[in-house]
């Protein structure tokens, strides 16, 4: 492991045990607490560069202050541009940023876009609220415009700050103000979480130490059989998902011990946005924290489609760019706003070209899932069903390993060397299936025509006859 990654372990790892002591503190002394810790490890990882990350805090709540009709589109601007002149900072004479100024910032981008868009509904709402004289039930509705202090506060909260997992201003809120956070439930999910930490991590370095990522990148592996080089990838992904499950899976622990997160289930919570359902405060109920639920380990690996595979994967993220991305892209048609939103993921990622070859392969890989959907297996039966979807979960889990490729060796030709080394098969697969589509589905279109026609013609003889 790399000394950065050991940072990354340490700040994981200490974050549990704290987060059980802010169970026992005051809203305000929480939120003061949670602050200076929070600056403590930005400061002592990022030193100069943390004030990257609060121009960009400062920035957004004049937005917010001052224009909150357009705080949604204008934070969107202002961050995604400042993380372009972030990445590009050495071009203006300034040091390159660190790798945990890095991971801050990409958080923080998305708090303070979200909490822009929440400002505004709280807006929006109070309005309607003035015009109907009554106020209306909103699931996590604001109650009153951040302070700069809160907004510094929910920016620089300890939890979560450079590993995930993003959670709305109102989450943070809503922590907050628990009640009686020590009867929440802690340890025992929270030891849940980690239970299969220790396996992640070790099959990690295992599999890491017999497959380095360096080793695509020489003449030797170039020269060696290309079922090796076919199967390379799938070893890569496999690293790249157990560092990620381990990494994820502490963070979401963190969050447990401290309670963030916490509702009762009958909300409803989704990761990322939180509770869906308004649940009666003095109900008993069972908790859980699905809203800062983050990964589905399971769920990545044994799902059956590329599109479900991206909803269990950084799950918090993909809730972000669902309501703030998708919903709002500038395209009707689903493949063009899948392609949308898969490119600024990849924008939000970094400048690296290889970010942009392997999400903008995915929706090519949704299209080539959908072709052969809707024209062959809605015609298998219950067996044939069953053996389709085997097929497709196995070039699903290839698909991802080819696109990861992209992914880890970042840069343009590195990715398109190893992808040419396999003789770019995922993609000549899935144009293949695209193919394969169009020819069924036109030949299906001609059959349903051909019958129809057949049908008229006998209501034609019939009608002759009598």
């Amino acid at each position: 492991m790399s000394p950065d990654e050991l940072v990354y372990l340490g700040i994981l790892a200490a974050s549990i045990p704290v987060g059980f002591l802010f169970r026992y503190l005051s809203p305000s002394l929480k939120q003061g607490v949670a602050l200076l810790l929070g600056l403590f490890v930005t400061i002592a990882t990022c030193r100069l560069h943390t004030l990257h990350s609060l121009f960009t805090v400062l920035a957004t709540w004049l937005i917010i202050k001052y224009n909150w009709r357009n705080a949604p589109f204008l934070s969107l601007a202002w961050t995604f541009l400042y993380l372009l002149f972030f990445r590009l900072s050495t071009w203006f004479g300034l040091p390159p940023p660190t790798p945990f100024a890095n991971a801050i910032q990409l958080l923080l981008t998305l708090k303070m876009v979200s909490l822009a868009n929440e400002v505004h509904s709280f807006h929006i709402m109070k309005k309607e609220d003035v015009r109907s004289f009554s106020p209306s039930p909103l699931i996590g509705r604001l109650s009153k415009e951040p302070s700069l202090y809160d907004t510094i506060s929910y920016s620089y909260c300890y939890i979560g700050i450079m590993t995930g997992p993003f959670f709305r201003y109102q989450t943070y809120l809503d922590w907050l103000q628990q009640p009686c956070p020590q009867s929440l439930p802690g340890r025992i999910p929270c030891l849940q979480r980690l239970q299969f930490v220790p396996l992640y991590g070790v099959l990690f370095l295992v599999v890491n130490y017999f497959f380095p990522l360096a080793y695509v990148r020489t003449e030797e592996f170039l020269e060696c059989h290309f079922l090796f080089r076919l199967f390379y990838m799938t070893a890569v992904f496999f690293v790249f998902r157990m560092r990620f499950y381990a990494a994820w899976c502490g963070a979401e622990a963190g969050c447990i011990s401290a309670g963030l997160g916490c509702y009762p289930q009958r909300a409803l919570s989704k990761p990322g946005g939180g509770p869906t359902v308004i649940s009666p405060p003095d109900s008993p109920d069972t908790y859980d924290f699905k809203t800062i639920q983050n990964i589905d380990c399971y769920n990545t690996d044994f799902c059956v489609k590329v599109r479900h595979g991206m909803k269990y994967w950084n799950m918090t993220v993909q809730w972000w760019l669902h309501h703030y991305i998708y919903a709002n892209a500038p395209f009707k048609a689903y493949t063009l706003k899948a392609a949308w939103t898969m490119f600024i993921s990849a924008y939000w990622h970094g400048l690296h070209a290889g970010y942009y070859l392997s999400f903008l392969t995915i929706p090519l890989c949704m299209g080539a899932e959908s072709a052969l959907e809707s024209t062959v297996r809605t015609k298998l039966g219950p067996v044939g069903q069953n053996i389709f979807d085997w097929v497709h979960w196995f070039l699903k889990m290839r698909a991802y390993d080819y696109m990861c490729m992209g992914f880890v060796l970042l840069s343009f030709s590195d990715t398109v060397n190893y992808w040419t080394s396999i003789y770019f098969s995922i993609h000549v697969v899935a144009f293949m299936c695209i193919g394969m589509g169009k020819v069924l589905k036109g030949k299906g279109e001609k059959r349903e025509r051909r019958l129809e026609k057949e049908k008229e013609e006998d209501n034609q003889k019939i009608k002759t006859e009598n």
